[in-house]
């Protein structure tokens, strides 16, 4: 008869193989998939594009990045910026590119204190003031790496896909707080873009992703989440993307770059504002997400605590070995799929703590029933 001490360690030791098994399933099924997917060549029809960007008191972003987009080399495409109650010198900037570049379109909406707004308001008047079929998304604070930016995004709008969801990263500088908005970032793009190449798309992101105006205005643009702050890009995707018709585009001539949060106040704001669509996912998306980092704390928890024990402690450590070499390969590759540099050293610490992180940070979202309307 075993003791109850021994009993108890034995049903943790198998917690511990099954949130390993769990681990490595994601890993093995879904971030190994960036890894192996070759993207369709382009097909040499370069149909116009509408790219569209909104920007809140971004004058000295618009000036620093806004020609990266506006030099693209691409035969048809418009740029539209909404000026959204900006107060700083946008649009004295926006008015001198106006006279260089034809293609770029200006929107501007004023500030009115009866009709508080957030940016899917500025973000549908762009789409409505959008020329042409496929539209474009990024941020006022982001440029894209490379002037084939737009005709490497387009190439995955072949027959019947609707979607095309790109990788967005953050500019590299000093600090711990940047290494890991890279790390999450990274992270965050195996996840979704690993999940719709196996078939469950379940977001994109603002500062890179693509579709077409009529599925905009098939499903009634932002109908249904019109009430929450964010989610003009991950919720539009969730409730209208399905595993036929969204591509996903990593090459690094498709990549944009965004500037990255100096302070951790205006990172936890961030965060926050993000976190707060999450609740909003479909259920089986809500349960893939959540599966994940829940294993993640379970089998470190459980390592610490059957090594501490004593219990079969060579198994322990050599499945711990196991599940580090794996995850640390796979996400070794993908930093350089991605062109991710410096993130490496970094990788064990992040992968323990980023659960918890972001634990505490849902947990306020649930807590927090009025997020501010700012999306910057």
């Amino acid at each position: 008869m075993h003791h109850p001490d021994s009993q108890l360690l034995f049903a943790l030791f198998m917690i511990y193989c099954a949130a390993a098994s769990v681990q490595l399933f994601y890993y093995l099924r879904f971030y190994t998939a960036t890894l192996t997917f070759r993207h369709p060549e382009s097909d040499g029809n370069f149909p116009p594009v509408s790219v569209i960007i909104c920007a809140r008191n971004e004058a000295e972003n618009l000036k620093k990045f806004l020609p990266a987009v506006l030099e693209q080399d691409y035969p048809s495409y418009e740029v539209i910026v909404i000026n959204d109650c900006s107060e700083d010198d946008s649009y004295k900037i926006l008015g001198e590119f106006l006279l260089k570049y034809p293609h770029l379109k200006v929107s501007t909406l004023t500030k009115d204190p009866r009709f508080p707004h957030s940016k899917k308001f500025a973000q549908f008047i762009g789409i409505k003031a959008a020329s042409h079929e496929i539209l474009m998304f990024t941020d006022a604070d982001c440029y894209p790496v490379t002037d084939k930016w737009i005709k490497t995004m387009i190439s995955g709008f072949k027959p019947g896909k609707e979607f095309v969801l790109g990788y967005g990263g953050y500019i590299k500088s000093k600090g711990l707080l940047n290494l890991y908005q890279r790390y999450e970032t990274l992270f965050i793009a195996m996840q979704y873009m690993g999940m719709a190449i196996r078939g469950i798309p379940y977001m994109g992101v603002g500062r890179n992703m693509a579709y077409l105006k009529d599925v905009f205005m098939r499903n009634k643009g932002y109908g249904n989440y019109l009430h929450i702050t964010s989610g003009d890009d991950d919720l539009f995707v969730n409730e209208n993307a399905k595993p036929s018709t969204v591509s996903v585009e990593f090459r690094p001539a498709a990549h944009t770059r965004s500037v990255p949060t100096s302070g951790m106040t205006e990172w936890v704001k961030r965060k926050l504002r993000h976190l707060s669509t999450a609740r909003f996912y479909k259920p089986v998306h809500k349960i893939l997400l959540t599966v994940e980092p829940l294993s993640r704390m379970i089998f470190y928890i459980l390592f610490i605590y059957l090594v501490s024990a004593g219990y079969l402690w060579q198994e322990v450590i050599i499945l711990f070995i196991v599940r580090f070499l794996v995850t640390y390969i796979i996400f070794f590759l993908n930093s350089k799929k991605f062109e991710e540099k410096g993130l490496l050293p970094f990788f064990l610490i992040f992968d323990l703590f980023s659960p918890v992180i972001n634990l505490i940070l849902y947990s306020g979202t649930i807590r927090s029933k009025n997020l501010s309307l700012s999306w910057k």
